[in-house]
């Protein structure tokens, strides 16, 4: 049997800890460590370790749309 393919959303830099903590709480996914090259302003290539959350595609969609909507309330506060 195939393996499901499985997706990674990037967590952006600065999203408070509690907020990842909720997401990995509340939804089916992993959250790993990742590799990612920078290319803007002086870090242009420079490849630094992001976390990011995988799973099934479907699930990795709603974590994007909750974590968003959970962003937005933040910066309002």
């Amino acid at each position: 049997m195939a393996e499901e393919e499985l997706y990674d959303m990037l967590v952006p830099p600065g999203v408070p800890r509690r907020m990842i903590y909720d997401v990995a709480e509340k939804y089916d996914v992993e959250v790993v460590r990742r590799q990612q090259r920078l290319s803007f302003a002086n870090m242009d290539g420079d490849a630094r370790e992001l976390i990011a959350f995988r799973g099934k595609r479907e699930v990795v969609e709603e974590v994007q749309k909750y974590l968003f909507e959970q962003l937005k309330e933040f910066v309002a506060e």
